[in-house]
């Protein structure tokens, strides 16, 4: 990292802004990841079909869970968290899967699944520094381009009014998803500074604002919703299917490569990599809040990308910042009217602004792959099977239909098909033979210039 970087710096790691900047800088990182926390406990009641007020539980338990989470990593309890200003929330890598697995089984195994998978995570922790070599660059890239590109259908039936309404593809319905995507859109591309990090949640506000002047919002659980309420753990109970848990469970494998990544991004503006101790605080921190929230019926909890490009953005690297942030979700978790707000906000807004997200998160796999993945032969043959196959049974899930049950679950999901498909072939495949050879003094030359990284084709 340059020195320019450094000197972008203005608060560092453990430094205490005062109190009346940091306030808003808190509120900042709230606001950057509030929908990303939100939409998966939304998505996942809509496919069960839960009443409003058990949905409001479900989104007022995210946002508590959350809170706690961030508080835990950055200061720490014994060995568990990072010391690192790492937000935390809800992960969008588990909506499908758990999608498809309370459809099939219900809420009590899916929360049975989140809870003995987290301990994946917490054993990748202690045993980082031996495993750390199978979850390259590579693998976590065509991870998180599945994530986004199994969920965009998901965002499309919400864009036009959720899957199975009356009104789906209504007019109402994709006028106010059209309005959320584009305001987004052109708050992200053609502002700077705090509009366009708080895009997707202006966006949102806007096309509830509009759903409000239209009519088409319902209070009417905001009323009965109480101001003030305490978490009640197992809540749907609690049940344990062995196809769930191994879907979940390398599931959670992926998410620890994604927190390693974002610890990576935290500290680099700090001109410096984390540490092993920083690293493995922050898997134990993932793992263990995880298991915590499927106890207090959340779904599992992981750093947010988002906020990493908030904190290089802003420059501003204090964990106290992110702390106030974490403490801000927590005083929501405890106010059922505040989930109850979000509950009240018509599928067609949420799915315009799930849209946009999807599609940044598989533009971030786009991204690590072409910043730390020499696009070789070998490379890019892995990339493209695995995602061939991943999309193969997302988008055909019948062809599968009569293998066993357990294939079915595991399997059935384009991102863990992808995903293991990703895993096992950058085992299989040797690098040698591939077109990582020296290259030859012109063409290094050229790359010199170029600054593409000078890979050279050999074929």
């Amino acid at each position: 990292m340059s020195q320019e970087s450094a000197d972008h710096i203005q608060y560092d790691i453990d430094d205490k802004p005062p109190l009346p900047e940091a306030l808003p800088l808190g509120l900042q990182h709230v606001f950057a990841m509030f929908l990303g926390n939100v939409a998966p406990p939304l998505i996942i009641a809509g496919a069960v079909g839960l009443a409003t007020g058990r949905t409001t539980f479900l989104v007022q338990m995210a946002l508590l869970v959350a809170g706690v989470a961030t508080l835990v990593q950055v200061f720490t309890v014994g060995p568990v968290g990072s010391n690192l200003p790492v937000m935390m929330g809800t992960s969008f890598a588990f909506v499908g899967p758990l999608v498809a697995i309370s459809t099939q089984f219900g809420l009590p195994a899916v929360f049975g699944a989140c809870l003995v998978g987290a301990f994946v995570e917490i054993g990748i922790g202690f045993s980082y520094d031996y495993i750390d070599r199978f979850f390259p660059p590579l693998v976590s890239g065509i991870v998180v381009m599945l994530i986004g590109l199994t969920l965009i259908p998901v965002g499309m039936d919400y864009a036009a009014g959720g899957a199975g309404a009356a009104d789906y593809g209504s007019l109402m319905n994709i006028g106010l998803a059209s309005l959320v995507f584009f305001v987004t859109l052109g708050l992200n591309q053609f502002f700077t500074g705090f509009l366009r990090i708080t895009s997707v949640f202006v966006g949102i506000l806007v096309g509830y604002i509009a759903a409000i002047v239209l009519g088409v919002a319902d209070f009417s659980a905001v009323a009965q919703a109480g101001w003030i309420a305490i978490p009640t753990p197992l809540e749907f109970g609690i049940a344990f299917e062995p196809s769930a848990i191994i879907t979940i469970a390398f599931l959670y494998a992926v998410t620890a490569v994604e927190t390693i990544g974002d610890m990576t991004g935290i500290v680099a503006a700090a001109n410096r990599e984390p540490t092993r101790d920083e690293i493995r605080g922050g898997l134990f921190a993932d793992g263990i809040m995880s298991a915590i929230a499927a106890v207090f019926s959340a779904f599992p909890n992981t750093s947010f990308s988002q906020n990493v490009g908030v904190i290089n953005f802003t420059g501003v690297l204090s964990r106290y910042v992110v702390a106030i942030g974490g403490g801000l979700l927590i005083v929501a978790g405890f106010v059922p009217k505040v989930a109850a707000l979000v509950t009240a906000m018509p599928d067609a807004v949420l799915g315009g602004g799930a849209l946009i997200l999807f599609a940044t998160i598989f533009s971030s796999g786009v991204t690590i792959i072409d910043r730390e993945v020499d696009l070789n032969h070998r490379n890019t043959t892995i990339m493209a099977v695995s995602i061939a196959l991943g999309l193969a049974v997302e988008i055909r899930p019948d062809a599968i239909a009569n293998f066993p049950e357990l294939f079915q679950t595991v399997l059935g999901s384009g991102l863990i098909m992808g995903g293991i498909s990703a895993l096992l072939l950058n085992i299989v495949i040797p690098e040698s033979g591939s077109t990582d050879t020296e290259p030859e003094p012109p063409a290094e030359a050229d790359a010199s210039i170029s600054g593409d990284g000078g890979v050279v084709n050999e074929d």
